[in-house]
Parts: C-alpha cells; structure tokens; sequence
C-alpha cells in the first residue's frame, strides 16, 4: 500500500463519518484526521481558521444548526504529489457536495425548508499519518440560488446539479502510474492557454486536448457549459476580456494525477488585474486581485472530458470592496430575522 493510498483512506473514512453525521462525534473524528495546528483554508467569508478545533466550531458547527440533517457525498476522492515546479507535499482532493433540508439560517442565507445541496472541492496536505493543510472552496452562492436569495448578475452558463463522473469511477482509483500522463495532458493544456496574449484564444488549440462533448463544470455565478464553443464563449472569452494578463501565482499550486483524474488546487492560484470588462457583470476598476481556483479534470484517451471547477467568487468581489451578503440581505429583507 503506498502513501497516497494510505492517505485517500484516512479521507475515504472522513467522508463516510460525513455521511452518516453526528453531530456529537464529528468535533473528536475532525481531531484524529488533523494535526492539531493544521492550517485551515476556507471559502470566504470563514477564511484561515487555526486547527480542526476551530473548522467544527465556527464552520460545520453553524451549518449543521442549519442543516440538522447535512450529509456529505463526494464523487471524487484522489491523491497524488506535485511534480517539479509545484508546491511540495502529498495532497488528497475530493469533489462532492453537502446536501440536507436547510431549516435555520446561514451566514444570513434564508432558509427554504426543503432538500438543499452546495458542491465543495477539497484538498488536504498530508504530513506523517495526519492532514497538516486544508484549502477548500464551498460553493455558498450555490445555496444562495436555491433560496432564491441570489445577489449577483445572472451566470452565462447553465445553473444546475452538477453530476459526478460519468464513469463513475472517481471513488475508486487506483492507477497511479498512469496519472503521470494524464497530469502530462493538463499541464500541456495549461501552458497552451498562455499563448492567447499574443496570438488570440484561438491559438490556445482547446481542441487538441478536449473531447469534442466536454463538459466544464464552473461554480454558481459562471455555471456549466458543453464543448469548446460553449466554453469560450460563456466563460473564457468574457473572462479574459476583463482580465487578459491573468497569471498562475508561482510557488502556490499543486497539479498532481492519478489514473485519468488530475487535481489542482492554489491558495491563490493566480494572479491577474480587472482592467477590462464582460466578466460577471463587474465594471473593471485596474484593481490587482488573487484568484483561489480549485480543478478536478478526467481524461480520456488522450483528451479532456470533464472538468469540475470551483473559484472562491465571493473572494473576488470582497478584493473588489463589494459586499456579496450585504447585497443578500437587502435582496432578502422581508425574510430576515427581526430583532
């Protein structure tokens, strides 16, 4: 049993202790998975919290009084270590989503009374047996939408459940020589996307990594679109209108693979300024901003054909001084707690 094994196992029993949650357990399991002084990343508004101690008290303690019933369902659970110029470490990352009837309120959310889900991407940075980094994005506008609380401009892309794999294979992967060539692949499409600087998004050559029927999975705010047309004109082109020197954050990522699936997580993952506008309805402002992008791809025969993206938005318009639950509130004055 390698390393990487070892560690997806110790996350595997994780998710299924989230899956059948108690609430009066999960703070003494949250303590045998993490150091003690692990560094927590969190989606903002929660941010850096000091130890698993601080992750159950101020952030899946206030969910599960809003969502008695939460249970975690991950699609993907794989691990892997970065190569070369990436960040050093043995990492595991998961995709899936939190799920449960949302009957309390939540960072000021509504509540709706019926089923609710809110995708998150994971990752964990393994020393010695126990996980010493989390950095993970939770998808909160997502829950926004369905309580019908939503306070930015409409998505380009199609809002809806997004699926797992269509193999549904990505809880059980085990190839791990093989990850190297699939990691090979994204890496390659990666560096292609550079190229749009001088030559125009065209010059990228999308399709010479992704399968004709792709599917880009974004998080709400973006949503989901089909083949390369679609991602170019729902997601890449408006974005690199607004912000065409966007740049990865050297010293900040990690991109590992195993069997067909390949991880990225950066905390931020780049770098870029909002010189120009089309990107989410924000007028640009030549302001700097980071970027925390969280990637799951999965190939197939040499090509791309999903790929689960989630970016921490609400990071981006905090950076931008806009506030995202100031805005909710207002939207959702007559359903707000009275005091």
């Amino acid at each position: 049993m390698t390393i990487h094994t070892e560690n997806k196992n110790i996350i595997h029993q994780l998710s299924a202790n989230l899956y059948d949650l108690d609430a009066g357990m999960l703070e003494g399991q949250l303590s045998e998975v993490f150091a003690p002084d692990a560094e927590i990343h969190l989606t903002h508004p929660f941010e850096d919290l000091d130890g698993p101690a601080a992750l159950f008290k101020e952030a899946y303690q206030p969910l599960l009084q809003a969502i008695p019933d939460l249970e975690r369902r991950d699609y993907i659970i794989m691990a892997g270590a970065g190569k070369d110029e990436d960040l050093a470490g043995d990492w595991v990352g998961c995709a899936g989503f939190y799920t449960g009837v949302f009957e309390q309120p939540w960072l000021d959310i509504p509540p709706t009374g019926h089923p609710v889900s809110m995708r998150f991407h994971e990752f964990f940075r393994f020393e010695e047996g126990k996980v010493v980094e989390m950095q993970a994005v939770w998808d909160i506008p997502e829950l926004m939408l369905q309580a019908k609380a939503w306070p930015l401009a409409p998505s380009l892309g199609v809002e809806w459940l997004v699926p797992g794999p269509a193999t549904q294979d990505g809880l059980s992967i085990e190839d791990e020589a093989k990850g190297d060539s699939s990691r090979q692949l994204i890496y390659n499409m990666l560096n292609g996307l550079q190229r749009h600087k001088d030559e125009g998004v065209k010059a990228m050559g999308l399709e010479d990594y992704w399968h004709p029927k792709m599917f880009w999975y974004g998080p709400a705010g973006i949503g989901t679109n089909r083949r390369v047309i679609g991602f170019r004109n729902w997601h890449q082109i408006p974005f690199l209108k607004a912000m065409p020197d966007r740049l990865v954050v050297p010293g900040k990522g990690v991109l590992f693979g195993e069997g067909d699936y390949v991880g990225y997580t950066g905390w931020p993952g780049m770098r870029m300024t909002l010189s120009g506008d089309g990107w989410l309805g924000i007028a640009p402002s030549d302001k700097e901003i980071t970027m925390r992008s969280l990637d799951f791809w999965r190939c197939k025969d040499g090509l791309i054909r999903e790929n689960w993206v989630l970016i921490d938005l609400l990071h981006v318009y905090n950076q931008l001084g806009i506030d995202v639950f100031s805005r909710m509130r207002e939207l959702t004055y007559t359903r707000q707690p009275k005091h």
